[in-house]
């Protein structure tokens, strides 16, 4: 059965230039990504809905909105989207949503997992019906969270959905989750990260996640500070690009503010954009 897929954008925030660019030189970045006066540049939190069948999969589902003002003011949200808005636009609620795949758990991709209740103290999972899909891997990476990534594992946004009953882990090294629905599994940003891989109006559409955050994180070098591993996400994009380029992939990205979706080609300085559009556009 054919997928239809709805861009879910849940509001933009702001991240330090270098922090996103590790090595590079700011003189070089600052072309694809200005910073302003704080060396802050913009990021889109942008979610993928997908219908297959039965099963309503939300795709990550950006940093809700239940952490004190002094965690929001690090991160500077701006933006008119909401994740309920954008569900509502798409016509749908948080109770109709069957899957929520969360492609790792740092919480600008899975805040909007949990909430506060009406007694405005205890917490609850924002989709009553649905599964919440990660891998035993992961989980136990950001539980037992190293020092690096402590502060982007909170547990707020993560125990509620064991507590729930609502977890579910994919197979070790399960590469389907549904038909039309791959899975890339990566291990430089953060220990293995999930990737959907689409099948999409006959062409194959990559979530790129945190693998790749934004066209302007293309060529190799450009590896976030944040990843655990650079020199292995370096090793994952190359084989990554490759591939994309080959095949004709479409890349949908979740934190390019201005770029929805590009195709890439080689060239003789590497694998460089060729098109950019939105999702709207295939």
């Amino acid at each position: 059965m054919a997928l239809t897929l709805h861009p879910i954008p849940t509001g933009n925030f702001k991240l330090d230039g270098g922090a996103m660019f590790g090595v590079v030189p700011k003189s070089i970045w600052q072309r694809t990504n200005p910073a302003d006066e704080n060396n802050l540049c913009s990021w889109a939190m942008r979610c993928l809905l997908v219908e297959s069948g039965d099963r309503l999969v939300l795709i990550d589902n950006g940093i809700g909105d239940k952490q004190d003002a002094k965690f929001f003011s690090h991160y500077y949200l701006h933006g008119d989207d909401t994740l309920e808005k954008s569900l509502h636009k798409a016509g749908f609620g948080f109770s109709d949503i069957t899957d929520v795949f969360l492609t790792h758990l740092h919480f600008d991709h899975c805040g909007g997992s949990v909430r506060y209740g009406k007694d405005g103290s205890s917490l609850e999972t924002v989709f009553p019906n649905a599964r919440y899909w990660s891998n035993q891997d992961h989980w136990s990476w950001a539980t037992e969270p190293n020092p690096r990534e402590k502060a982007s594992f909170i547990k707020e946004n993560i125990l509620p959905i064991q507590e729930s009953g609502q977890l579910e882990f994919l197979s070790a090294g399960q590469e389907q989750f549904l038909p039309d629905f791959d899975v890339i599994y990566a291990d430089g940003h953060t220990d293995k990260m999930m990737l959907p891989v689409l099948q999409y109006k006959g062409r194959t559409l990559c979530f790129t996640a945190d693998l790749l955050p934004s066209v302007g994180h293309l060529p190799l070098p450009y590896v976030m500070g944040y990843d655990t591993r650079p020199l292995l996400t370096l090793q994952e994009k190359e084989h990554f690009l490759k591939k994309a380029a080959d095949e004709q992939w479409v890349l949908f990205f979740e934190h390019d503010v201005q770029n929805e979706c590009c195709t890439v080609k080689h060239t003789d300085k590497g694998v460089r954009v060729d098109q950019v559009f939105p999702l709207s556009a295939l």
